[in-house]
Order: C-alpha cells, then sequence, then structure tokens
C-alpha cells in the first residue's frame, strides 16, 4: 500500500514582521505563499534546492505581493490569487469554494475571508490553513476595508474548516505578532491560564529565535479572544471596557477590536 508523506512547511521571514510560507511537496516541488519580498525567497529556494511550482496570493497588501515580480521572472511558474492583484502578477484568479490541485504537493481549497481586505482568500492543504492577515496566531488582522461583521464570520468559518479537519489542524499566518497578540490577551482575560502558559512559551522561543506564526486550531480557540467572544468571561470584560451590555455579537467583536487598537495606541479605523 503507497502512502502519501504531508508537505513540509518552511517559514521565511521577510520584510520587518512578515512571514512567507514554502510548502515543499514530492521530489522538491514547492508551492510558495504569498511574496513580500522576493530575495529571502529566493535565497531559501535555493539553498534548499526546492523546485517553485506555484505561488499563492492571499490579498493585494504590498506587503504580501510586492516581491511577486521578481521572484516569477527568477521562477516562471502559475500564480493564484484573488482579481483584485490580477495587476501584480496572479494570471490564474480563484475565489471562494475552489479546489485546484499543484501535482506533487497536494490539493488546495479556497476560501473567501473578508475583514482584514475585501479580497482576502485563505488556502487550505491537507491541515495546514494558510491565512495570511484574516487570523494571526492569539489575533486577528485589522479592519483596514472589511466590517467586523465580515471578520466574525471569517474567522467563525476557519474554526468550523480546522473542525472539519480534526485534530492537526493547523493555522499558518502571515506576520510575527504573536508577543503583541499575547499581551492584549492576557489583559482581556487575566485569569485564563492556557494564556498564560502560552505567553511564557511564546517568550521562550522568541528568545530563541524561533517563529510564532504558526499554532494549533486548538491552542487558538483557547487563547485567541477573537475566537472567543462569546466566552462569558471575555464578554463582561468587553463590556466592561465599553460601559454598557452589549447582546449582539457583532457589536461584541467590534469593540474587542477597538480595545486592542486602543491598547497598542492605534488610531481606530
Amino acid at each position: 500500500m503507497s502512502t502519501v508523506t504531508a508537505p513540509t512547511i518552511h517559514c521565511i521571514p521577510v520584510l520587518a514582521d512578515n512571514y512567507v510560507w514554502l510548502i515543499e511537496g514530492a521530489d522538491r516541488a514547492t508551492v510558495i505563499v504569498d511574496a513580500g519580498e522576493a530575495g529571502p525567497i529566493i535565497e531559501a529556494i535555493e539553498s534548499r534546492g526546492l523546485k517553485p511550482v506555484a505561488t499563492l496570493i492571499t490579498h493585494h497588501h504590498g506587503d504580501h505581493v510586492q516581491g511577486l515580480g521578481e521572484l516569477t521572472r527568477r521562477f516562471p511558474m502559475p500564480v493564484y490569487g484573488p482579481d483584485s492583484c490580477r495587476r501584480v502578477g496572479v494570471d490564474t484568479v480563484v475565489g471562494e469554494g475552489d479546489r485546484f490541485t499543484i501535482p506533487q504537493v497536494g490539493e488546495f481549497a479556497v476560501m473567501a475571508t473578508p475583514g482584514h481586505t475585501q479580497d482576502h482568500l485563505s488556502f487550505i492543504n491537507g491541515q495546514a490553513i494558510f491565512c495570511g492577515d484574516t487570523l494571526f496566531t492569539a489575533g486577528c488582522g485589522r479592519l483596514f476595508e472589511g466590517t467586523a461583521a465580515q471578520m466574525l464570520h471569517s474567522l467563525a468559518r476557519l474554526a468550523d474548516a480546522a473542525d472539519a479537519i480534526g485534530d492537526g489542524a493547523t493555522i499558518y499566518c502571515g506576520h510575527e505578532y504573536t508577543t503583541d497578540s499575547l499581551r492584549f490577551a492576557a489583559h482581556a482575560e487575566p485569569d485564563n491560564a492556557d494564556i498564560a502558559a502560552r505567553v511564557r512559551e511564546v517568550a521562550a522561543m522568541r528568545a530563541k529565535g524561533e517563529p510564532t506564526a504558526s499554532a494549533s486550531m486548538d491552542l487558538e480557540k483557547r487563547t485567541n479572544p477573537f475566537l472567543r467572544i462569546r466566552e462569558p468571561v471575555l464578554r463582561r470584560a468587553v463590556e466592561a471596557y465599553v460601559g454598557d451590555t452589549i447582546e449582539n455579537d457583532i457589536e461584541a467583536f467590534a469593540q474587542l477590536r477597538h480595545w486592542k487598537d486602543d491598547f497598542d495606541g492605534l488610531a481606530r479605523l
């Protein structure tokens, strides 16, 4: 009986705090997720002897696409992504519900996950969920173009997709934001022992220079406030921040996002 080996996933730091993911399948065939900076991606591919066969783009922000032209000139290959990214090099437009197979790497399912941007896509390959800037480890993206309702729905769909995958479902996101996200999570839920344990674990990993932008969805559900808006303890904390009772999940989520922005000293969008 033949067996299928799960791809190996490499984390490549680019720019100030972005990550690009390389999904290495059979015979070193490799799919690239996002392309914020070409140089580090090219160096990682060539130093590992990888063979890039496709790039996936999650959304149109420059820190996810600005290296795409140089990358595809070096390694001609199809680029999958939203229609909005045709101008930067996407030549195979995909959207909600699409599935495609990349030989030697596997099948990918496409999910529309708007909220951070209107065009945001997430890609699912086996147990791996590449969620760009929609879901972060212990956080979520800012609502630059979308609404709280869209983001809440997108996060719920990602959680449901993980449930369908079962044990082993893991997210891979676009930035090294875990430490800052956990500072807020611990502030919002100071008695959450899982958050406290994760703070210690992430601090130890970062002290060794290890990336922390991937995590099991099970851990996210226990420690990410943006997946916990219906938890009574967190809901009461959001209401205390607002100074009023909140009956609506969407409004509670919107206020949680405002609270995070205020906590970080960011201007509200």
